[in-house]
């Protein structure tokens, strides 16, 4: 909940910078930023070993690009239609893409099948996006 409610202060914060500079720019900024506190938190409390970025599988290391994907278009959303709507299509895209990765058990992920119940869960998000537009 603290990450869904920090995306939705970071979604406002990003596009009102966007509106300023850029919403590229914005994207750019929020990035590197993030890229120097995420340094300094590793530098004093990380407990893994960096070096064994090399022996991943390439694909594991297209995370960076995604999320320059995911924050640029949130960022561009939210100035366009608010933060509100465009949270809320994030998390309705979010539960679906998770969704459709566990009933294929995509990326390393295990299988969990598509139900009624994840069915539901879905066409109630749906609904709730239409309710915020």
């Amino acid at each position: 909940m603290i990450a869904g409610m920090s995306l939705s202060i970071e979604a406002a914060i990003g596009g009102a910078l966007g509106e300023h500079v850029g919403e590229l720019e914005s994207t750019y900024y929020i990035f590197i930023i993030g890229a120097m506190a995420t340094f300094l938190v590793t530098l004093f409390f990380g407990k893994g070993d960096l070096r064994q970025i090399l022996t991943v599988p390439k694909w594991n290391l297209t995370g960076g690009l995604l999320g320059v994907v995911y924050l640029a278009l949130l960022v561009i959303s939210v100035t366009l239609m608010g933060v509100g709507v465009s949270v809320t299509a994030v998390i309705v895209g979010q539960i679906i893409m998770s969704i459709l990765i566990e009933h294929f058990g995509l990326l390393g992920s295990p299988r969990i099948a598509f139900n009624r119940n994840r069915l539901i869960a879905v066409v109630l998000l749906m609904i709730s996006f239409v309710l915020v537009l």
